[in-house]
């Protein structure tokens, strides 16, 4: 099912995040590298928010994550997108071990203009409305993007956290 509302609704929202240094560098020099790569493979990054430092979690005691969210444009479909989010993280770094575990890079499908999809991808993302690492800069590039679920925008989902 798709929406049809005149906000920003229209966008593919694709969160960012690091924790340790990859082959790109420390994480802020990796989330530069990861937009870089997404530009090489035909994906238009159109805003990207400032750069969040976070408290890691479930370890408050590993490296402080560094989180982004970015708006992009692609002709891909959303598993496409998402495989490709996933080859991108690969080529920086990223090994899939634990979960939460610290990693060089991560990149989350948020949105896909206002899809929701439940099947080998959820969208929106499932925890994206308790996530302040997510809300913060979603507000920040998305100021009129809405929930596609509840219809609440990032700063409403955010006020909610507080």
């Amino acid at each position: 099912m798709t929406s049809n509302r005149p906000d920003d609704a229209g966008e593919i929202l694709v969160a960012l995040g690091a924790n340790i240094a990859g082959p790109a560098g420390p994480p802020w020099a990796t989330l530069k590298a990861a937009l870089a790569a997404l530009k090489v493979k035909g994906v238009a990054v159109r805003r990207v928010s400032a750069f969040y430092e976070t408290r890691a979690w479930p370890l408050p005691t590993d490296p402080p994550f560094l989180n982004a969210v970015c708006t992009i444009e692609t002709e891909l479909q959303p598993l496409a997108l998402m495989t490709l989010l996933h080859e991108v993280e690969t080529s920086l770094g990223r090994t899939r071990s634990v979960p939460n575990a610290p990693r060089s890079l991560d990149l989350d499908l948020l949105d896909y203009r206002g899809q929701i999809v439940e099947s080998a991808l959820t969208l929106p993302h499932p925890r994206l409305a308790e996530r302040r690492f997510v809300l913060e800069p979603l507000a920040e590039v998305a100021p009129l993007w809405r929930h596609p679920i509840s219809g609440l925008t990032a700063r409403e989902l955010l006020d909610r956290l507080r």
